[in-house]
């Protein structure tokens, strides 16, 4: 859950997932490399499929309510970690 100002860490995707949006309205997708932050409006019930991506990155909810998904992630083994935090 991320309530409205709050960000994930930075990191990378390395796995295809599944987000069902439980509650928020909108979050903004940051780039570590500069690129220009992209806005996402939400509504709950929405669900995504997202493909891997190796660039780093991280979410921050520019809404007005708590952000909050369920994420199915298709991991290619046991201890494979679905989000690596980027250093």
């Amino acid at each position: 859950m991320l309530e409205p100002g709050e960000a994930t860490a930075w990191h990378v995707d390395p796995y295809s997932r599944v987000s069902i949006i439980i509650r928020g309205t909108a979050l903004a997708i940051e780039y570590r490399n500069g690129e220009e932050s992209k806005r996402v409006e939400v509504v709950a019930g929405q669900a995504d499929w997202d493909n891997p991506t190796d660039e780093i990155h991280r979410a921050v909810n520019v809404g007005g309510e708590s952000y909050e998904e369920v994420t199915i992630f298709f991991l290619d083994r046991n201890d494979a970690i679905p989000q690596p935090v980027a250093e």
